[in-house]
């Protein structure tokens, strides 16, 4: 009867215990199995929703500490309005500009908003929406077109070094090589004047049409030929009607009117014992494919496939079947901004976008990553030739709409494989 006392007060303290260290207490005799079994999903859940709260936790605070860095970053680096000049080779990617959601189909901006935010010049949600830092690119060279002087304009963290950083992170066939701060109200594409292209081909584009391509090595272009060949381009020059030398364009569409100021074909020169020559276009601003049917047009006539009377017919109201060079040796070459020059370049606060300082560095990309690429290119796999091939089943002389969608389909089709301007 005297010990009744002390063994309920141990029971109390053993129950006391197991509820400090849990709260899984179970009664001996009060609770059956059952009624433990109604308890543990309340207890689960409880456990659950604990955790979860305090994951949330963690990840509030690793938000807090992400955007503490951010502002100390926009504290210490505020963001300005720049333009950089970047040269690439475009082998290998699907044209310069983005196209959030493919990430199959890789493009230059895509490498390069990447190296954007690992050197720390942008903040990563700024690489899913590219109008949070006033992206603009001047021109949209397309699948496999390369550039040396293509220019975008951004607003940027000015950080230390900032030029070299971008490049670390970058492929060799992409380089920045120069920047330079501008206006806040400054576009690339809208505030560019003209662009200048170039076309690098193997020479042997201007051979009769009789010749054998089985030998090309040793074909030479005659003076003679280079002659005729400028005095084509120089028939471009001026304003004219290019609805026939792009797709889906009307005659009607005032947007087919396109200003030429320059076009001709340098003197040949010897690579890996192929002829090739540089043919440079000018112009205030190209439609898609307009300058590869511009090159493939003249081409066709110096051949013979065509009378120099189809390049004023092909600038009129009607339809003309205008074959379309591949686009292997298409390069940005520079992007002018003579006006932007002229109203802000002298006021003692901006600098003039002229890149004279960087004439060497692109001449040495050039040589290191864009020329070997197409006249290796163009050596292994003959895309000139394959395209010559292809140029007997266009109907130059026709005018009828619906033969000529059908003939242009043709083209489009043996041109698949070449298919990158």
């Amino acid at each position: 009867m005297f010990r009744v006392r002390p063994l309920l007060s141990a029971l109390v303290n053993h129950r006391q215990t197991l509820k400090t260290n849990g709260g899984l207490y179970k009664p001996f005799c009060t609770m059956s199995e059952g009624g433990m079994d109604k308890r543990t999903p309340t207890l689960l859940k409880r456990t659950n929703e604990e955790n979860k709260d305090s994951a949330e936790k963690v990840q509030a605070a690793k938000r807090l500490k992400t955007d503490g860095e951010h502002a100390e970053d926009e504290k210490k680096y505020p963001k300005k309005k720049v333009v950089l000049l970047m040269a690439y080779s475009g082998k290998g990617y699907y044209g310069m500009q983005r196209n959030p959601g493919n990430s199959q189909f890789r493009t230059i901006e895509d490498d390069l908003v990447a190296a954007l935010i690992k050197s720390g010049c942008i903040p990563e949600n700024h690489g899913d929406e590219m109008k949070k830092m006033s992206f603009q690119r001047c021109a949209r060279t397309d699948k496999g077109v390369s550039a040396a002087g293509q220019v975008v304009s951004l607003k940027v963290r000015l950080i230390d070094d900032i030029i070299e950083k971008i490049n670390e992170h970058l492929p060799p066939q992409i380089k920045v090589l120069g920047l330079k701060r501008v206006t806040q109200g400054f576009n690339s594409k809208n505030n560019c004047d003209a662009r200048t292209y170039s076309y690098m081909l193997p020479t042997v584009a201007f051979s009769p049409k009789d010749y054998d391509t089985g030998n090309i090595a040793a074909f030479r272009l005659e003076p003679e030929t280079l002659q005729k060949v400028n005095r084509l381009f120089a028939l471009y020059k001026g304003t004219h009607n290019f609805h026939n030398f792009t797709s889906q364009k009307a005659p009607s569409d005032p947007s087919a009117r396109r200003y030429i100021t320059e076009m001709s074909c340098g003197e040949p020169f010897i690579r890996r014992n192929y002829e090739f020559a540089v043919i440079t276009v000018r112009g205030q601003s190209f439609m898609l494919h307009q300058i590869r049917k511009m090159i493939g047009l003249v081409i066709a006539v110096v051949k013979g496939y065509a009378k120099e009377e189809v390049m004023e017919r092909s600038w009129g109201q009607e339809k003309v079947d205008v074959p379309k060079a591949p686009g292997l040796g298409l390069i940005l070459e520079r992007v002018h901004f003579d006006r932007y020059n002229k109203r802000f370049g002298g006021d003692g606060l901006h600098e003039k976008l002229e890149w004279d300082r960087e004439e060497e560095a692109i001449k040495a990309f050039k040589e290191a990553h864009i020329y070997p690429t197409i006249i290796e290119t163009e050596c292994e796999e003959g895309s000139m030739v394959s395209w010559m091939a292809t140029l007997p089943i266009h109907d130059f002389d026709a005018t009828s709409i619906e033969v000529q969608d059908d003939k242009v389909k043709k083209q489009d089709d043996a041109d698949e494989g070449n298919d990158s301007d």
